[in-house]
């Protein structure tokens, strides 16, 4: 898409660093202009007009000038804060991780009107939904089908043959399921249960409305996270910082005493 001189989108703001000694560069993440970097200068000062509505996490409308490096925002105003996930720590977590992924996965100016979409509604979700990994659960599997990279959960990806009611393998080397007679011959592979496998195939091809109806196991929901976070470390080539911080939450919920609520 040509980019007019002076342009108006809305936008997701994924990160930011400093610039100088008052600005910032912001990254967005827009419907039509795909994600891009622009300056906003000054927004470090206490009196800035844009400082609040260029905050991590912020879906704000912006109006841009284009530079000869780097686009500048001129205008900014929010139109949702997500103030529900900043007041929740997991929440917030959660959140973090899905900007980060969608900046992993997104390259420079390449438009996706469905990837802002899923990301707006992920965040939406997250301020109130019971159980916010399957949020994550059903945005990783999502993404990856919109980037290409859709793991194949049918078929063995090595014989081809349709997979039977049984547990079976997943190689994120492969690229998706190993049937019973490939999978111990798999690079990287892992068993992977019946169940699991039912729950990945609604990821991926189900509503989000379908998938939230679904109630997993606390042991089911965590050999599907290590099954997508292995193939998403495969195919980013490293991990996503976020999960960092979600797994120490995680840990520190866990050596809470009794008592002591999250």
């Amino acid at each position: 898409m040509t980019t007019p001189r002076i342009y108006k989108t809305e936008a997701i703001v994924l990160r930011q660093r400093k610039l100088g000694e008052a600005g910032k560069i912001v990254t967005l993440y827009t419907p039509n202009y795909g994600k891009l970097d622009a300056v906003a200068k000054g927004v470090r000062r206490p009196k800035s007009r844009l400082g609040g509505h260029l905050e991590v996490l912020t879906h704000t409308a912006v109006v841009v000038a284009q530079g000869r490096n780097l686009d500048t925002v001129t205008q900014a105003q929010t139109v949702e804060s997500f103030g529900g996930l900043r007041a929740d720590l997991h929440r917030l977590s959660r959140a973090l991780y899905a900007a980060e992924l969608v900046d992993r996965f997104s390259p420079e100016g390449a438009e996706s009107y469905h990837v802002f979409q899923l990301l707006l509604a992920t965040l939406r979700r997250l301020v109130s939904a019971k159980n916010v990994d399957t949020v994550l659960r059903y945005l990783e599997m999502q993404l990856l089908g919109l980037a290409g990279f859709q793991p194949q959960l049918a078929r063995c990806v090595n014989c081809e043959r349709a997979l039977a009611a049984a547990p079976s393998h997943f190689s994120p080397d492969a690229g998706g399921v190993l049937c019973p007679s490939c999978g111990p011959e798999g690079a990287g592979s892992r068993t992977l249960s019946l169940n699991a496998l039912k729950v990945m195939r609604l990821l991926q091809s189900g509503s989000f409305a379908e998938v939230s109806r679904v109630r997993v196991a606390s042991a089911l929901a965590q050999e599907i996270e290590m099954h997508l976070r292995a193939y998403l470390i495969h195919v980013l080539e490293r991990d996503v910082r976020s999960a960092a911080f979600i797994d120490r939450l995680r840990r520190e919920d866990f050596w809470q005493p009794a008592g002591v609520s999250s």
